[in-house]
């Protein structure tokens, strides 16, 4: 399984803080950002605008480590927040956390299924509920998975996946310890489930009908 893509993002350091400096920083086509954790002061910083929609556009900046270049220093440290405009979606703050590549962290990672085509409880006519879309892990910064897949080649009807079922990388686990929670089942659907259930109902002949010889022996009375 791949690791993320390493992102590094040009950042200049802001003298001024608050509402005024970061209207003026986006005024000159950059998004205004904080840099903060790592028993350092937090730092106002900006960088240009382009980079950080081409690094949204990856698909791996939320919640991963990427290195931001200043002054031809870098630094590692992961995207924990955006925030976008409410109208156009522009980038408006984006907030990062120092860290180490060796530093334990905990992030949201998305889940991937392999080999639905051949899973056999979907080839049976099951549905596939899906009820985590992404898993909580707990691994180094340096080594965050792009995905955690899960392989779907021997799920039966009927069966439930749990995150403890889950095979995951190397040097990553599950940051949820104090319980097992579902990933996904798979299930008959409903047509499936009433057709069982009249396969296996009594024929009509095989019916007594209660009361049917009482009412005989009242009429021979």
């Amino acid at each position: 399984m791949a690791k993320s893509k390493n992102i590094e993002l040009t950042v200049a350091v802001r003298e001024n803080t608050g509402t005024g400096s970061a209207r003026a920083s986006r005024r000159a086509g950059n998004v205004p950002g904080i840099i903060y954790g790592g028993g350092v002061d937090p730092i106002a910083i900006e960088m240009p605008e382009n980079e950080v929609i081409k690094a949204i556009n990856s698909g791996q900046f939320i919640g991963n480590m990427v290195s931001l270049s200043h002054s031809g220093k870098k630094q590692k440290a992961i995207t924990k927040d955006i925030q976008f405009h409410v109208v156009n979606d522009r980038p408006m703050h984006v907030d990062f956390y120092r860290v180490k590549e060796s530093d334990i962290i905990e992030v949201e990672v998305s889940v991937n299924f392999l080999n639905e085509d051949i899973c056999p409880g979907l080839k049976q006519g099951g549905t596939l509920n899906v009820v985590r879309y992404s898993i909580e892990v707990s691994c180094p910064a340096g080594s965050i998975p792009d995905q955690i897949d899960i392989d779907l080649a021997e799920v039966q009807m009927d069966e439930t996946i749990h995150i403890s079922d889950i095979k995951f990388p190397e040097n990553v686990t599950s940051a949820i310890t104090d319980r097992d929670p579902t990933v996904l089942t798979v299930q008959a659907t409903r047509g499936e489930a009433e057709a069982d259930e009249d396969d296996e109902a009594p024929e009509a002949g095989d019916v007594e009908v209660i009361g049917e010889k009482a009412d005989d022996a009242e009429g021979e009375g």
